[in-house]
């Protein structure tokens, strides 16, 4: 859209000037990493596969990829905030139960766009179609994990890819 500006000049006479205005800025998307577990439930079901295709038909990018049975010291460092929780001691036992893949996705808008597609913590409110609402069995036993928000992403990243192993 353009405006239209008349002042006069010296002479008196007036001046037309278009003054393009400024265009609206586009919103920028956020290009961020989130970490995914396939929960040792979805390793036994044989859901790797059909996990893994949703997030990339959803244009998210596996970064990092690994085979790996959660020991304890490792669930304590990333369950840390549930240890006075209920169900902590159900939720180590399952973690630690069997092998898990856990993997780096990327893309726009991962951490929400990994929400979405897991749904539902529970999987009993998860909507169908969603990972957790097609697969999973219980609010504990639910298939998978996905970081909540980018800082607690770049904390778990660090904890499986980085300084603990």
């Amino acid at each position: 859209m353009n405006l239209k500006v008349e002042e006069k000049n010296e002479t008196g006479k007036e001046q037309e000037e278009i003054i393009e205005e400024d265009k609206p800025v586009k919103q920028k998307t956020k290009y961020e990493k989130s970490l995914i577990i396939i929960k040792p439930d979805g390793v036994k079901k044989k859901l790797i596969g059909k996990i893994i295709s949703r997030f990339e038909d959803n244009d998210l990018e596996v970064e990092r990829i690994r085979v790996l049975h959660i020991d304890k010291n490792i669930a304590l460092v990333h369950y840390k905030e549930h240890e006075k929780k209920s169900f902590f001691p159900r939720l180590m036992e399952y973690i630690t139960s069997g092998p898990s893949i856990v993997m780096v996705v990327k893309g726009e808008n991962a951490v929400a766009k990994a929400r979405e597609l897991m749904g539902s913590t529970d999987p009993q409110k998860a909507k169908k179609g969603t990972i957790r609402g097609d697969f999973g069995t219980d609010i504990t036993i639910n298939v998978i994990h996905g970081s909540d928000c980018e800082s607690s992403a770049e904390r778990e990243i660090n904890i499986f890819f980085g300084n603990y192993l």
